[in-house]
């Protein structure tokens, strides 16, 4: 029984220890984030742009959005606390890198410009 408790307290520590070291290694590249803006700025970098699905409303502009933002926001979509089925889906398939490549893109574009 201790063997047991021993082994699990120590995989237990070890999966700590990564999930920590996880969320150290992600440095925010404006760079990359260009890279990976493609699919925001079909709706994102088009001025007084109005998505249809599933409703009619105004898509925000969110060049020179501050990086903090940007990472809260996609972060919601993907747990769904920010309701939208298609933001939802493309935040789902972005890791903690991409979201805080992407801040740091959309950071040091200028307010309210392309893309």
């Amino acid at each position: 029984m201790k063997k047991l408790l021993s082994t699990i307290v120590t995989l237990a520590a070890l999966g700590s220890a990564t999930l920590s070291a996880q969320a150290q290694d992600v440095k925010a590249s404006a760079q990359a984030g260009e890279k990976k803006a493609a699919l925001c700025i079909g709706c994102h970098g088009i001025p007084g742009y109005q998505a249809s699905f599933p409703e009619i409303h105004k898509v925000p502009m969110i060049s020179g959005q501050g990086a903090k933002y940007v990472v809260a926001a996609l972060n919601a979509y993907k747990k769904g606390e920010r309701k939208h089925p298609t933001m939802k889906s493309i935040a789902s398939t972005l890791s903690d890198q991409d979201m805080a490549d992407l801040g740091a893109f959309y950071e040091q574009q200028r307010k309210g410009g392309a893309p």
